[in-house]
């Protein structure tokens, strides 16, 4: 028989199963059972309803790491509305455009944020406003407590939700443009969980911490899968190193997620502070994003005593459809497999591929374009076409094309070179920015770090290493490229040092690379490397 694949399966089975095991703990240390946790989205489902939401309905939320946003999560999709996270660290007029373009009835903010929402009020159609502790929000908001005590706790009627249906839109960083609403379906949310289960080993007697932001892929659907296995989620309402060593000796966290930056400032503050960094039992810790350094994966696992598991993938994609998590390969190749984004998930189709849409050879030497095939993709990009179009045909009929360039090795294993707007193309040669990197956090005077390409009127560009010093040091360029020249090829290195005091970053970790081209390129033309 079939049976309908809906993200509200997840809860279901934890309230029918889990109901007495804490499922959420809040920020403020406040934990809710899965009953609770029930009982409250049935709450604020009835609310929404009463005001007017319904089937294809856009929410969207604009929240931090809260207890709020899986019930949030939860209740809209009760409706067969479709919920829409927004990245907290935009500017109110991302906002604006974000809430016209998937025309959202309801907004729900958090007391840090919806000043953004306030901002651009008046410009977008959402009709209904609820904020959390509203009375620290300018404006008419109703309160999100109040809301839910007002409210029955009786599960609603649901309607009848086809896989099919739209279950949420993420929203795209809009690097080079505006922001996409990339569209997934109750089906494509529900598989990748399963997917996202299998790969990242979640267990019912998890507990995991909320350090990677919940808006981004739903929390890579951690939000469905560690809520179905039965987990208990702990929330931290925004990353910082101390307090995430803190709740994961408190709370004897398991699992974690982090981008290669997150690990950075977690050795960072380890470096600087004697404390534990484990409860009694094994953290395992998930990155994705460009590979962590060596030096990084080696501190983590040797000082920390965690064990980092590398994945791969996009909003487009759920995000996860490679990881290197394979202990048979582990035995085989060591740690140095972990800097490699791994080989295809489950049920998944990856393929690196030339510019006529052919499989490169598999000899790890070898670029080209990562496309992918698989349940987890998303349907569609919001009210763009054309643009969803090119995505699943460009190089190869059918398949996401990913815009990551990288090699593959016999086993299917990939590692990333560079993004496509990323490489570095310098009198011709391809030059990896991600492999200079890697090279700089070998340095033990390099905090961060990156290179992006400048303008050289030989080369057309070269590489520019841009570096954070590590706490205490004082590196010199001269420092810096004779430790480059002496691993690299010479066409390799970086032309030029600059140091600077932090990084420009995502809420994710990531780092925007874009902000730092354009302090170098300016009015030019574009770069040879973003081709």
């Amino acid at each position: 028989m079939k049976q309908e694949m809906t993200t509200l399966d997840f809860l279901d089975r934890a309230v029918d199963i889990y109901d007495d095991v804490t499922g959420v703990v809040a920020h403020d240390g406040t934990e809710y059972t899965y009953a609770e946790v029930g009982e409250r989205v049935n709450r604020l489902a009835n609310a929404l309803a009463a005001r007017g939401v319904g089937q294809g309905d856009r929410v969207a939320l604009l929240a931090p790491n809260t207890h709020y946003f899986i019930e949030t999560l939860y209740a809209t999709n009760t409706l067969g509305a479709v919920f829409v996270p927004l990245n907290y660290r935009v500017q109110p007029d991302t906002v604006s455009y974000i809430l016209n373009d998937c025309e959202a009835a309801t907004v729900i903010a958090d007391y840090d944020f919806a000043h953004k929402v306030e901002a651009v009020r008046g410009e977008v159609p959402a009709e209904t406003f609820v904020g959390y502790e509203a009375d620290d929000i300018d404006g008419d908001w109703a309160d999100y407590e109040a809301v839910l005590a007002d409210a029955s706790p009786e599960a609603p009627e649901r309607p009848e939700i086809s896989e099919d249906d739209d279950a949420s839109i993420n929203y795209t960083s809009g690097t080079t443009g505006d922001p996409k609403g990339v569209v997934r379906t109750h089906r494509t949310e529900h598989w990748h969980a399963l997917v996202l289960n299998q790969h990242m080993e979640i267990r019912d007697d998890d507990t995991y911490l909320w350090t990677l932001p919940m808006f981004h892929c739903n929390g890579w659907g951690h939000t469905y899968a560690l809520t179905g296995t039965g987990a208990t989620h702990v929330c931290q309402r925004t990353f910082d190193a101390a307090d995430t060593f803190r709740r994961v000796r408190e709370y004897d966290v398991t699992f974690m997620c982090g981008a290669p930056t997150v690990l950075n400032n977690l050795i960072q503050y380890h470096d600087e502070h004697d404390i534990g960094t484990t409860g009694d039992r094994e953290v395992r810790l998930a990155t994705a994003g460009s590979a962590p350094a060596t030096a990084t994966i080696e501190t983590v696992e040797d000082e920390f005593g965690w064990r980092i598991i590398h994945i791969y993938g996009l909003t487009e994609t759920a995000p996860i459809i490679t990881t290197s998590n394979s202990p048979r390969r582990l035995a085989e190749h060591g740690r140095d497999l972990k800097i490699k984004q791994g080989s295809e998930t489950l049920c998944t189709e990856v393929r690196v591929v030339d510019d006529d849409g052919e499989d490169v050879p598999r000899d790890g030497q070898t670029v080209g374009e990562i496309v992918v095939r698989g349940n987890q993709v998303m349907d569609r990009y919001l009210n763009k076409p054309e643009a969803t179009e090119e995505a699943f045909n460009a190089r190869a009929e059918g398949y996401f094309h990913t815009g990551d360039l990288a090699v593959w090795d016999e086993n299917g294993m990939v590692a990333i070179q560079d993004r496509k707007k990323d490489i570095i193309i310098s009198g011709g040669e391809n030059i990896s920015s991600i492999e200079l990197e890697d090279t700089l956090y070998d340095h033990p005077d390099v905090g961060k770090a990156a290179v992006v390409p400048v303008p050289s009127e030989e080369w057309g560009e070269t590489p520019k290493a841009i570096v954070v010093p590590a706490p205490g040091s004082d590196p010199s360029e001269e420092d810096i490229l004779e430790f480059c020249d002496d691993r690299l090829a010479g066409y390799k290195t970086p032309s030029s040092v600059d140091f600077v005091e932090d990084l420009p970053e995502t809420a994710t970790g990531k780092v925007q690379k874009y902000e730092l081209r354009d302090r170098y390129w300016g009015e030019e033309d574009r770069m040879v490397g973003t081709q």
